[in-house]
């Protein structure tokens, strides 16, 4: 099964023909797209894209409560998988705290099946997902509590301590991981590869943030 995570940028806009054909190109099972908004370009991109299996959402009173800024769902596949799509909040909201404290409530219960979290988090480990200094120890602390309650970072587990960036400060230039893919201890096994794709060899070409392409066996 291939997982794709992308946060689009304010709904594709005029690249929205274009990020349908990378997803096309990427042969994804199942797409789980950032910054979807209410607009015709992304209404174009929903039409092109056809379900595999059906979902059904899931409802747990330990999620974050952000409209539009969380979704678990259950895809129905041959081997059933839990998806949970995170957009968190800047610091700037005052929202982000409260928005990771639910997302790790929600991964400290107890999973009967496979599940993964993943979506762009504007956090990262301090030292290690940034350019310049960035991540304060809120954010790097929650990622490693993650951890320690059984969710492991999909890169970070195939690629240590390598560095990757998924977005890119406009004004500055320099580079951040912050979005990212948790597996909880019954996917793990089947973690088979990850990678990061921005879709064109000019990563703003077709979004401001690097895709995640998560591969998963059965």
């Amino acid at each position: 099964m291939r997982v794709v995570f992308w946060n689009i940028r304010h709904g594709g806009g005029v690249r929205a023909t274009a990020i349908a054909r990378r997803i096309s190109a990427w042969g994804a099972d199942a797409v789980a797209l950032c910054e979807f908004r209410g607009t015709p370009p992304s209404g174009e991109l929903a039409r092109a894209l056809a379900t595999r299996w059906p979902l059904r959402r899931v409802r747990l009173a330990t999620a974050p409560v952000e409209p539009g800024r969380w979704l678990l769902a259950r895809i129905q596949s041959p081997t059933p998988l839990v998806v949970g799509v995170m957009h968190v909040p800047n610091r700037v909201s005052g929202r982000k705290y409260p928005y990771l404290d639910a997302v790790l409530e929600t991964a400290r219960r107890t999973w009967p099946g496979p599940a993964v979290f993943l979506g762009d988090t504007n956090s990262g480990r301090i030292g290690l997902d940034e350019e310049v200094p960035a991540f304060n120890r809120v954010e790097d602390g929650w990622m490693r509590e993650l951890h320690e309650a059984g969710w492991i970072d999909a890169f970070r587990h195939l690629r240590g301590d390598a560095r990757a960036y998924t977005w890119y400060s406009p004004n500055g230039g320099n580079g951040f991981r912050i979005d990212q893919a948790f597996l909880n201890g019954a996917l793990r096994p089947r973690l088979e590869r990850f990678r990061y794709d921005w879709g064109r060899r000019d990563r703003r070409a077709a979004s401001d943030h690097a895709a995640m392409v998560l591969d998963l066996t059965g």
